[in-house]
């Protein structure tokens, strides 16, 4: 199979920021059910640079990473047990997170006011399929779901989106400008 220079360049880039989700869901603070970690700062700056497809393959990739037993996920945790235990939800909201949030800043502008906008959306759909499957594995009712899931995570939350937004449109303009990445958006 022949992979030409722009497809390689994807593939680097995808395997360098499942390697940096990785690295950031090792930063965290342990809570009851669901710790709080850096995985979601990293699925934000992913997706703020690297698009939807490409921000959604590089968390594709991270799973995949995690399914077949290497410890990328938070505590150095690894193993298709994580993707179905109580917590595997925020997991795979973090591949529709990364494609919704990279999905709003091609179909508007790569701005940090707007990436604010789509990190926070992303944060939200995490949020949601992380307590959904919270919820179902751990036998809770919704509100013991809601308090173990969600209520923790809504300011840390917030500052992360500004903190993903930030650093991610400023490292993507870089990148572009060296031409590392491209400038392209989405047809509409």
């Amino acid at each position: 199979m022949k992979v030409n220079g722009e497809k390689l360049r994807v593939i680097i880039h995808c395997a360098i920021f499942a390697a940096i989700t990785g690295i950031f869901a090792q930063i965290e603070i342990p809570l009851p059910l669901v710790p709080i970690s850096g995985q979601t700062l990293a699925v934000g700056i992913t997706a703020t640079i690297l698009g939807s497809r490409y921000g959604a393959f590089a968390m594709v990739c991270y799973a995949a990473l995690g399914a077949v037993g290497v410890p990328v996920f938070a505590g150095f945790s690894g193993g298709a047990q994580v993707l179905v235990g109580p917590t595997g939800g925020y997991i795979f909201g973090f591949i529709v997170a990364a494609f919704f949030t990279g999905f709003i800043l091609e179909k508007t502008k790569f701005t940090i006011p707007m990436a604010m906008i789509a990190n926070t959306t992303g944060m939200i759909i995490t949020l949601i399929l992380g307590t959904i499957q919270l919820k179902f594995v751990a036998d809770l009712s919704w509100s013991q779901a809601m308090a173990a899931g969600v209520y923790p995570f809504i300011v840390v939350g917030l500052v992360k989106a500004f903190l993903a937004s930030w650093i991610g449109i400023t490292v993507r303009q870089r990148l572009v400008q060296a031409r590392l990445i491209g400038n392209r958006k989405v047809a509409a």
